[in-house]
């Protein structure tokens, strides 16, 4: 539990609600209910394990921050509790509400246990990764996505790390619960993409493509797209993402809308592959850039401009 006051306002509650929900209970020392609610929240707030934080406010030490809080929601009694989510003030209720009812607002408002472990899991994952620990890092990514089946991140961090193992069959296995996803989620989208061009390079018949085997087309037809893109879909396959890249982009400078602009949707998914999972930095402060991602990003922009 939090005391709110007019010094870590801004930490406590508008940065302190980005993270993790926060509850704020705006209350007052002659306030009969208020006393009565105080410690159902207390309890509440070790029963959600986490879920949420829970902060005091005393009306007649802050009315700054109380007042302008009841005005916006149109309150004027107290105990008033109001819900902080990524720095605003989302939702509220007033009165000593029995711990039933709640529940019910909280339910709302918080992560499910499920969603808070699965999240904690693909931390727990990254980190697994960042110290070069992968077996560790996929058992965390299957647990993250077991407990929680609707943690997208969760999902495409667990069949992007199978990908990239060459564990290609249970990739897929994976990603079929949000195939459907794939023309809303660019990433999901991505993979396919990913998917498609490993099928492309391992044919069931045959043995695997290579990149040499479309030079020739290529040397006798620079706009032999479909050579070109087929040694794209080799080289994403092999995870070459940078020559990759370059191939697609000799077929945008020579026709940029050329099957039905395959080229640019391919490079767009190749930006989103090897794109770096986001670290985190201190507020205010901007996350770095992958030099790669840049550099590619600037590219297809020139092409697609120009």
């Amino acid at each position: 539990m939090i005391d709110i006051t007019l010094e870590n306002f801004q930490s406590e509650l508008v940065e302190g609600s980005t993270p993790i929900p926060v509850l704020l209970d705006i209350w007052a020392e002659w306030c009969g209910p208020c006393k009565q609610l105080g410690p159902v929240l207390e309890k509440l707030e070790v029963e959600y394990a986490g879920r949420f934080r829970l902060a005091k406010l005393d009306a007649d030490a802050v009315p700054q921050i109380s007042t302008q809080l009841s005005q916006m929601f149109g309150v004027r009694s107290i105990p008033f509790c109001v819900m902080f989510k990524d720095g605003q003030p989302v939702d509220g209720f007033v009165g000593a509400l029995p711990a039933e009812k709640i529940r019910e607002f909280l339910d709302k408002h918080v992560p499910a246990a499920a969603e808070l472990e699965a999240a904690e899991e693909e931390d727990a994952a990254l980190q697994a990764m960042a110290e070069g620990d992968i077996e560790g890092a996929l058992e965390k990514l299957e647990h993250a996505v077991a407990t929680d089946p609707a943690n997208d991140d969760a999902r495409f961090d667990f069949v992007k790390l199978l990908l990239q193992e060459g564990r290609t069959d249970e990739a897929k296995v994976a990603f079929a619960p949000v195939i459907a996803k794939t023309a809303a989620v660019r990433r999901f989208d991505a993979l396919q993409r990913w998917m498609s061009a490993i099928d492309f390079a391992a044919p069931p018949v045959g043995e695997l493509r290579q990149a040499a085997e479309f030079d020739s087309k290529i040397a006798a037809n620079k706009r032999d797209f479909e050579a070109r893109f087929g040694r794209a879909q080799v080289l994403m396959a092999e995870q070459r993402w940078t020559e990759a890249m370059d191939e697609l982009l000799d077929i945008l400078m020579r026709d940029k809308t050329w099957s039905e602009e395959l080229a640019r949707k391919t490079y767009i998914a190749i930006l989103e592959l090897i794109e770096p999972p986001k670290v985190k930095v201190a507020d205010g402060q901007i996350p770095p850039v992958d030099p790669t991602v840049a550099t590619y990003r600037r590219r297809l922009s020139s092409v697609i401009l120009s």
